[in-house]
């Protein structure tokens, strides 16, 4: 009976640890859709997000308050980023540029729209 408890605990603690691998604490959410943490603050105070909470009370988002936030707000800030290259034959060049920048501003937290 005492195995069955330690391997209920264990698996109720893995559970845990899958659900937040995928989580932000108000910083990473602030910085990931170009916000301060006080202004994550503000938005759960009007409703417009609501965070979930630990069990120690500290607020954490995960990928969905991420999607709602990145694509049901009003944009406030747009950034174009510019790649290019002095020939046509450089295309290979030109293509790498745009997947290091792709995965720069994803990294960064930034929404990449073509």
């Amino acid at each position: 009976m005492e195995e069955q408890t330690t391997v209920d605990a264990f698996l109720s603690n893995v559970r845990y640890l899958v659900v937040m691998a995928n989580t932000y604490s108000i910083g990473e959410f602030a910085k990931r859709i170009g916000r301060s943490p006080s202004t994550v603050r503000r938005l759960e105070q009007e409703g417009k997000i609501t965070p979930k909470r630990l069990p120690s009370g500290h607020r954490y988002f995960d990928e969905s308050d991420l999607r709602s936030m990145l694509g049901g707000a009003p944009v406030s800030r747009v950034a174009v980023v510019y790649c290019r290259v002095s020939g046509a034959g450089q295309k290979d060049d030109l293509a790498s540029q745009v997947k290091a920048m792709e995965t720069y501003c994803l990294n960064a937290g930034v929404a990449v729209d073509e």
